[in-house]
């Protein structure tokens, strides 16, 4: 286990910055916790109420303080997630609060809510869903980006629910138009009946990871299992997400599903079996690794034969 070097003797006053983060970042590292000096600058930063930036303008660290980023930097050693030590996660452009009960967005998911944000572009007056909302991450971020858009999320853990409209309300009396939360099991086959055939763009980050998988201790200790694993084969969630998605969906409207990079080709073929769509790609992240299936809703409404072909998009 990883040990802090000793206070500075008391007395000998102040701390500057730099050596507080290096004392910090060789603790972490000496833990295993990756990028290290980053996740140290984070803390001392958060610690002195500066931006990570203007570390090196910031004062010297008071003996209070620098106790306080040992503390930190201890949790952090144990496995404690970064974003609950600060209470905030980033997220594209936003600044979300988030802690125990929720699940921690992820930068990968990031890719989804552009690609999203992009459909929706140039569409007149779009609805656009985000089913498994969690913090309200991808839903936030598509009201920021797009102001006209109506934008509903989707969440049933009450634990959730609870960041899910703090994040609402702090981007609402930030400027950025409402979002609506509503509180449902996105496997209802009842899911949103009253927007059946009119969304544009529905997008969703469900539980997926298979449940014999051994996950990270940030994630084993602390997310919600039930925002994590997502049965068997991590596609319990998924299938009847596709089913409803393709009832939703306006013809011509899109659909993204952010899925576990074991899937391979699971969950595009799901999408191609499903006759409502047509245009299924692959997308890849920054790994190159799958990470998600995107479709579209056949513009004429109906039933094709199933089994279309898809691609994969490394874009």
């Amino acid at each position: 286990m990883s040990t802090l070097p000793q206070h500075p003797p008391e007395g000998t006053g102040p701390v500057r910055p730099s050596a507080a983060v290096a004392r910090s970042a060789h603790a972490l590292a000496a833990a295993g916790v990756g990028s290290a000096r980053v996740e140290a600058e984070l803390l001392a930063a958060y610690v002195l109420g500066v931006p990570r930036g203007r570390l090196a303008l910031a004062d010297d660290l008071s003996v209070d303080q620098l106790a306080r980023l040992d503390e930190l930097t201890r949790r952090r050693a144990a496995r404690e997630p970064l974003q609950h030590l600060t209470g905030r996660a980033g997220f594209r452009h936003l600044e979300l609060s988030v802690g125990p009960g929720v699940f921690v967005p992820r930068p990968e998911t990031e890719l989804l809510a552009g690609w999203g944000v992009e459909q929706a572009q140039g569409r007149p007056d779009p609805v656009v869903v985000d089913l498994c909302s969690g913090s309200g991450a991808i839903a936030l971020a598509v009201a920021q980006e797009l102001p006209g858009a109506r934008v509903i999320a989707v969440e049933r853990s009450p634990a959730a629910l609870a960041w899910l409209r703090r994040n609402a309300a702090e981007r609402a009396a930030a400027g950025d138009r409402p979002i609506e939360v509503v509180e449902a099991d996105v496997t209802a086959p009842d899911l949103l009946a009253e927007l059946v055939g009119r969304v544009d763009v529905l997008l969703c980050n469900p539980p997926y990871v298979p449940d014999d998988v051994v996950v990270p201790p940030e994630v084993a200790g602390h997310d919600p299992a039930e925002a994590v694993f997502g049965g068997a084969d991590g596609l319990v969630v998924i299938r009847p997400v596709v089913a409803r998605a393709a009832v939703l969906l306006r013809p011509g409207g899109v659909f993204g599903v952010e899925h576990d990079d074991t899937h391979g080709a699971a969950v595009p073929a799901l999408l191609a079996e499903d006759g409502g769509f047509t245009a299924v790609a692959e997308h890849l992240d920054l790994t190159g690794r799958p990470r998600y299936a995107t479709a579209s809703r056949r513009a004429d409404g109906q039933q094709a034969p199933i089994g279309a072909a898809w691609q994969t998009d490394s874009s």
